[in-house]
């Protein structure tokens, strides 16, 4: 027989050591108690159980641990669980990879109104993973969590908006949304509201606030927000040209990934701008973006072998970095190849 109230106490002494309220804070303790109080029925408990064990916090962690006290807590109708278990799920954590399951969870979430839920099944219903593709069902999802002034629901409306994904597409109805999911911190909205002011996009184009925007996006460690600022800088729009600050924020862009910011980088080694003057420094960063597809690197790439810059000169690599970029869609990269070919059949006439 299930002892609720003894569940209850037990819950609260968890409670207390996990806050280290009267007592002295310990996440073991908290665990010990919280697994008593999960024996005892108590639905709080069992999912504080869940969420101790996925994060390791006074236990080793352990995610098929996490999902059974999810499971138990998630069949009494706790939305958290329900949600954390469906992640689980999504991810394949603990158990088994089941887009449909993770579905089925979110579903059950969503229709309570956790806006974390209805954000995961729009994004199931986007890319159409355990349940038929649907954008329009996916607007409606995000749009119920950004009602509730869920930042990243506020951003993903944006981007529907924005591509005409699910809804008609409005550059004045993205820039809301993401001027409201930026208002709140989300870095990827402020860096996007910036784009659309420095592209005058459902917006009034203004440097400034661009500068603002990617400003606030880079600081909170935003890759593209960083590139962005850096360009500024580095093209001295918006009236800040500083070659010193557009390096600073290229090599942290880089440093998360960003092969724009590489190829930047990459740029100011080539030219000696706030750096030492580097052609094999240029040439290994533009041959990292380069490998990830990044057309305008795979076209400086090109560059370099065709002018021997850092590498032996090899125009059969260069022909093949250009193809590459042209095939990507670079104009600089096809204009290379017409002008080789050109000078080729010139030698040969």
């Amino acid at each position: 027989m299930v002892d609720y109230d003894q569940g209850a106490m037990f819950d609260e002494l968890g409670r207390k050591y996990e806050r280290g309220d009267g007592v002295v804070q310990s996440d073991s303790e908290a665990l010990h108690w919280f697994l008593q109080a999960a024996h005892h029925g108590n639905v709080h408990a069992r999912h504080s159980s869940g969420v101790f064990y996925e994060s390791g916090r006074g236990v080793k962690a352990s995610d098929r641990e996490a999902a059974h006290w999810y499971r138990l807590a998630a069949d009494m109708g706790d939305s958290w669980s329900q949600l954390r278990l469906g992640r689980l799920y999504k991810s394949g954590r603990g158990v088994s990879h089941d887009h449909q399951q993770a579905a089925q969870l979110f579903r059950l979430a969503a229709d309570q109104g956790l806006a974390d839920a209805q954000i995961e099944l729009g994004a199931l219903y986007d890319q159409g993973l355990g349940v038929p593709k649907d954008a329009e069902q996916a607007v409606a999802l995000f749009r119920q969590a950004a009602e509730q002034r869920n930042p990243t629901a506020e951003y993903y409306l944006a981007l529907c908006y924005a591509r005409g994904t699910g809804v008609r597409k409005s550059d004045v109805t993205a820039a809301h949304w993401y001027r409201l999911a930026a208002t709140q911190g989300h870095s990827a909205a402020q860096n996007d509201y910036g784009s659309m002011h420095a592209r005058g996009r459902g917006v009034i184009r203004s440097d400034d606030e661009a500068i603002r925007w990617f400003r606030l996006a880079a600081e909170a460690g935003n890759a593209n927000g960083q590139y962005n600022l850096g360009l500024f800088f580095a093209t001295g729009r918006g009236g800040v040209r500083s070659d010193s600050d557009a390096l600073h924020w290229y090599r942290l862009a880089a440093n998360q990934g960003s092969n724009a910011a590489r190829n930047g980088l990459a740029q100011f080694f080539e030219d000696g701008r706030a750096v030492e003057q580097n052609d094999a420094e240029a040439v290994r960063l533009y041959q990292f973006a380069a490998d990830a597809d990044y057309a305008p690197s795979q076209c400086n790439l090109g560059r370099m072998y065709e002018l021997g810059r850092g590498v032996a000169t090899s125009l059969t690599d260069a022909v093949m970095w250009y193809e590459r970029a042209a095939k990507n869609g670079s104009k600089l990269a096809t204009e290379a190849l017409r002008r080789l070919r050109d000078d080729k059949s010139t030698a040969d006439s």
